[in-house]
């Protein structure tokens, strides 16, 4: 090969000499620059992962205030080592609430300007629009075939091309935010990405469509004819959901099963960067399930399914078929394509929770204004009263349940503590650890995690002061007397110290 510009030119070497002396160049220089960095006092983070010998101590430090001033300090529970955000760590406390500001207000804004583009796109994507800001139009708009694309699929087709970058976005405004994990990061996106197909798919497309051609009468209207308006409206668009579900749901399944994105990036990458069986291997990877956005357009078809379920029930078998395809295609993506990036212990379930309740909201408010412009005023006491309901259910939830998501019970860390000291006495997590949580820039690349999980050791029974049957299981009416039994329940010596 030649050393000159790519490789046309210059002095003619052994190929694999060259290479070989680059790469001997290139690891010494990294390791100089690493050592460097080491010494380096701006390199320093303000942040450290800590490690305990045993889960209550965890506990302790990472759910209690360590010192007088609470922003002096600050202890937290660490993702796992492959949720780790890097780049977010360096990031000082005081900064943290002025970006998060800062990323509230820009949301806001482009919530809410968003919409303007959506709706003048919607009012273009009809018949009557497209007649007012073209006339000369009307001739080929009367063809049986155009105006049924235009009356079928272009609304929905404008409003999926407007949302194409949207995720993108929202990723970039949480990293700014300063979360420290990818989870994080992700939860964070999904959380505005639900609020903003809410506003604008949902919300806005009920008024692009109907409020903005009656804008004088909702601004003169009271609040207490809002539920009705919101009843009126939303039958109105029960043909542009039917395409938009068909458009983005229907579409958008077959285009997860196919995969033609990482497809045509693997071609690319095969044809123009692959070098080594390492490289194919790197260009093949199908990456991870995109929680920031699939979880919110399924919960964006949940609330279309609440909503129209009693007010224009056609729509539900749109929703049933999305829901089919969505389970069979999802599930065999999740089991046999996509890799998991990181374990975050269902830290997204008080979120979709949260959406569900907001889902079951809002289509109690659209049923009352449905039913009062029905005339059927009698029954909405009934039906505000099921409102009530619901929110007392999502505050009991949430007082209930919430915790388990955000803190670890002193009692459990102690009974999971005990366990692992009787059942694997000669456990040594340090090896494990001193590795784990290091910075990406100071690991090699041919590293090899040679800690072992799997004991061998047999499991021993911790003897306790009394034999608890609550979780034992009853004779089977099969195998008689022969239900296999479970270990005996450990209980702290002092239990009521523990509680």
């Amino acid at each position: 090969m030649k050393t000159g510009f790519l490789g046309l030119c210059g002095q003619k070497v052994d190929a694999i000499e060259h290479h070989e002396a680059e790469i001997k160049k290139l690891s010494k220089e990294i390791a100089e620059e690493r050592e460097r960095v080491k010494k380096d006092p701006k390199a320093i983070m303000p942040a450290a992962f800590v490690s305990f010998k045993s889960r209550w101590g965890a506990a302790v430090c990472a759910q209690t205030q360590q010192s007088r001033d609470p922003t002096s300090w600050l202890t937290e529970w660490a993702p796992e080592p492959c949720d780790v955000y890097w780049l977010n760590l360096p990031i000082p406390y005081v900064s943290l609430a002025i970006r998060r500001l800062i990323m509230a207000v820009a949301f806001f804004f482009l919530t809410f300007f968003f919409m303007i583009p959506i709706a003048s796109v919607q009012a273009l994507a009809s018949i009557e629009g497209l007649e007012k800001v073209a006339p000369f139009l009307k001739p080929i708009i009367d063809m049986k075939f155009i105006k049924s694309v235009i009356q079928g699929i272009l609304p929905g087709l404008a409003l999926k091309l407007f949302l194409i970058f949207l995720p993108t976005i929202l990723m970039i405004m949480a990293k700014f935010e300063g979360f420290t994990s990818k989870s994080s990061l992700e939860r964070r996106a999904a959380t505005r990405y639900y609020l903003f197909n809410l506003v604008n798919v949902f919300l806005g497309s009920i008024v692009a469509g109907s409020a903005l051609e009656q804008l004088n009468a909702y601004i003169k209207q009271s609040a207490n004819e809002i539920p009705r308006t919101i009843g009126v409206a939303v039958p109105l668009r029960a043909t542009f959901f039917i395409t938009y579900i068909m458009v983005d749901g229907w579409a958008g399944i077959a285009g997860e099963i196919l995969m033609l994105k990482p497809l045509i990036i693997y071609h690319l990458k095969n044809f123009f960067l692959v070098k080594t069986e390492k490289d194919r291997e790197e260009a093949m990877d199908p990456g991870s399930l995109g929680f920031n956005t699939g979880e919110p357009q399924i919960q964006l078809y949940f609330l279309l399914g609440l909503v129209y379920a009693a007010v224009t029930p056609a729509l539900l078998p749109f929703i049933v078929i999305f829901f089919g395809l969505a389970y069979v295609v999802f599930r065999h993506q999740i089991i046999n394509v996509y890799n998991q990036e990181y374990e975050s212990a269902a830290a997204f379930w008080p979120d979709v929770h949260g959406r569900i309740i907001i889902a079951l909201l809002i289509s109690q408010v659209a049923l009352i204004g449905l039913l009062t412009s029905k005339k059927a005023a009698q029954s909405t006491p009934f039906l505000i009263a099921l409102v009530v309901l619901t929110i007392w259910f999502y505050t009991f939830c949430k007082g209930r349940y919430e915790p388990a998501f955000v803190r670890y019970p002193l009692q459990e860390a102690m009974m999971k503590d005990t366990l692992e000291r009787a059942r694997e006495p000669n456990l040594n997590l340090k090896p494990y650890l001193q590795n784990a949580y290091i910075h990406p820039v100071f690991k090699e690349e041919d590293e090899v995690d040679e800690f072992d999980f799997n004991s061998e050791n047999e499991s021993v029974l911790v003897p306790t002061k009394r034999q608890s049957r609550r979780s034992t299981p009853a004779p089977s009416r099969i195998s008689g007397a022969s239900s296999p039994s479970l270990p005996p329940e450990v209980v702290p010596e002092h239990p009521e110290r523990a509680s």
